[in-house]
């Protein structure tokens, strides 16, 4: 129970929230630190411990506010999001703040942390990255790692480490625009025959992926349980990858996880073209649930395996390199080629909206756009 000048009370929220001065503003105002907490004793234990208690678990740092770096609320923020994200994501952040956010930033007080201090931080990761051919990291790196240095600043906020939310507006240097692969209808003639050449399960998913868009780890976890044939339907509701393992008692650097899809928009029902149906019906197994791409339950094919199959199925048809991925594209392209409406190709493809498709997975061939152009000639 709170006790008269303590300035701890319960929420409607059901939570309890301790209110401490941490210092006075030029005019003499109070600036105040909030802790919150799902008991009494754990609000008011937050107080003589700046960075808070997450999931139940101390994290033993006994610094001021004014002694805090930036370190300290990036351990806080992942300790945060442990059991509020996908394993997945836990690896990704993790392994951003590791490599790339504490080297440059972490010693910093909270408090340095500005837009000007991003904005070099930023240009020097696009510099001096590892992962693309310019020698820097790739935009959509920089701008997850900027995305993830905002949230841990309106976390610091939330959790009183921090006044006010530092605004964080970043310049991003100009990059060329990465060139996405989209075979031609030659090319995708040609691989499609090599595929039905000897098919088999590894070869029927590539070309069921043609034809539907499907993501490398949707496509590995899809089985036969998710087809209906009758209908012409397959229902997307999984998707299997294998992720970093993070704990230090843990010695599996590894593991395989079927979860969910990427996101709500994600799940999906796919309407199955009727090209397709009587070469899937050839392949259908007796047992129910076994994956499409070995025809056995107790066992599927990861997607870097996969990755290299297909490769070998791109170099064994003569055509062009290409990654798994430009099958997804290939499929979004030939759509709108045959005018698709964008709304329906969006819900196919699980985006969250049709800018995500019109912008990323829409690459209008030469012969469209000649096609478009020819079209002008009705003005005469």
């Amino acid at each position: 129970m709170s006790k008269r000048g303590e300035n701890i009370y319960k929420r409607k929220d059901g939570r309890w929230e301790a209110r401490v001065i941490k210092g006075y503003d030029e005019q003499g105002k109070a600036l105040y630190a909030y802790y919150y907490g799902r008991s009494y004793k754990e609000a008011k234990d937050k107080i003589f411990s700046p960075l808070p208690f997450i999931n139940g678990v101390n994290t033993n740092i006994n610094k001021s506010l004014c002694e805090l770096i930036f370190n300290d609320v990036l351990d806080a923020w992942l300790m945060d999001k442990t059991t509020k994200v996908k394993k997945s994501s836990y690896a990704k952040y993790f392994n951003l703040i590791k490599n790339h956010i504490k080297p440059s930033l972490g010693n910093m007080a909270l408090t340095d942390i500005d837009s000007s201090i991003v904005t070099s931080f930023v240009t020097e990761k696009f510099k001096n990255g590892r992962k693309n051919t310019t020698g820097g990291l790739s935009g959509k790196t920089i701008k997850d790692i900027v995305t993830l240095i905002k949230s841990a600043l309106r976390y610091a906020n939330k959790e009183g480490f921090l006044s006010d939310v530092i605004p964080i507006n970043v310049t991003y240097p100009q990059l060329k625009a990465k060139e996405m692969r989209v075979l031609t209808k030659d090319e995708q003639a040609i691989f499609e025959k090599y595929l039905c050449t000897d098919i088999n399960e590894s070869k029927l998913g590539v070309l069921l992926c043609l034809y539907t868009g499907l993501r490398i780890g949707e496509i590995c976890a899809l089985t036969w349980d998710d087809l209906t044939l009758n209908n012409h339907t397959l229902t997307v509701s999984r998707t299997l990858q294998r992720v970093q393992n993070i704990g230090e008692t843990s010695s599996v650097k590894t593991i395989v996880m079927i979860t969910e899809p990427k996101s709500i928009y994600s799940n999906r029902i796919i309407p199955v073209p009727d090209c397709l149906i009587s070469i899937l019906e050839s392949f259908k197994p007796t047992s129910s649930g076994a994956y499409i791409l070995t025809g056995k339950i107790d066992h599927y094919i990861e997607p870097r395996t996969y990755q290299n199959r297909f490769k070998s199925y791109i170099a064994a048809s003569g055509i062009r390199n290409a990654n798994f991925h430009s099958t997804r594209h290939t499929f979004a392209t030939r759509c709108v080629e045959l005018g698709f409406e964008i709304k329906s190709l969006s819900e196919i493809l699980g985006h969250s909206s049709v800018n995500i498709t019109l912008n990323r997975y829409v690459h209008p061939s030469f012969d469209m756009k000649r096609s478009n152009m020819n079209k002008l000639s009705y003005l005469h």
